[in-house]
């Protein structure tokens, strides 16, 4: 009798870890996010976006212009990664990235209708600061959500066209992501939102050498960045 319930009790425990095993994964990489501070490359697409503040203006042909960005065509981004530990559910984050990427404004006239297109071209350098907050980790991925702020600078300035931003931004960043833990580094797709936080556009028009477009430049009084970046992180 005993013998039979040694042997019952046998597979009840062969059988419980065989449960187990088929809900937990060889995990890979087990130590990777343990490291004090390591380094990764991010690549992705971008789209550029403007909060366009109407001026309201009537010109001296009696003439009011708005303007809008109708379409928002994807750009290339491209970056280092520099990530410190903090503890085992918060990173800090480094990102210097390379934004390049356009944006098509198109201006109408409110009673007759005419139009007027332009694309400008922004190229930017930009350094986000954030701070990346894990969930705990589930065989070989891991979601988070990011937080923190960026810092921009654009690489050359499109001049004498009707819409001329300031090379410089400061805004903020949210996102989510996810790792996945692959046998060789780590994959984490990420969706960030950015908002820039100070007016971008350039109303001292002295580079404009046709003086007809300052019709354009007027009908505007405010410019705020907005971005979405999908990106592909390797770590």
């Amino acid at each position: 009798m005993r013998t039979k319930k040694v042997y019952i009790l046998l597979l009840s425990i062969l059988f419980t870890v065989s449960l187990f095993g088929q809900h937990r994964k060889l995990q890979n990489q087990p130590y990777a996010d343990q490291r004090e501070f390591h380094i990764g490359f991010t690549i992705g697409l971008h789209t550029q976006d403007l909060i366009l503040t109407q001026s309201g203006l009537v010109n001296v042909n009696g003439e009011v212009w708005f303007s809008e960005i109708p379409n928002h065509t994807p750009g290339f981004a491209v970056g280092i990664i520099g990530d410190a530990y903090i503890n085992q559910y918060i990173n800090l984050r480094i990102t210097p990235t390379i934004l390049l990427g356009e944006k098509g404004f198109v201006f109408k006239e409110q009673t007759s209708g005419e139009e007027h297109s332009t694309t400008v071209r922004n190229n930017y350098f930009s350094i986000p600061v954030h701070l990346k907050v894990s969930a705990a980790r589930t065989n070989n991925y891991r979601p988070y959500i990011l937080f923190g702020g960026y810092g921009s600078m654009e690489l050359a300035s499109n001049k004498g066209l009707a819409v001329l931003l300031k090379p410089y931004d400061f805004g903020i960043d949210v996102g989510i992501g996810c790792d996945f833990y692959l046998p060789m580094f780590k994959l984490a797709p990420e969706v960030k939102f950015s908002f820039g936080m100070i007016d971008i556009l350039n109303k001292d028009r002295k580079d404009l050498k046709d003086e007809s477009l300052l019709k354009y430049t007027n009908s505007l009084s405010k410019a705020t960045q907005r971005m979405i970046t999908l990106s592909f992180n390797f770590e």
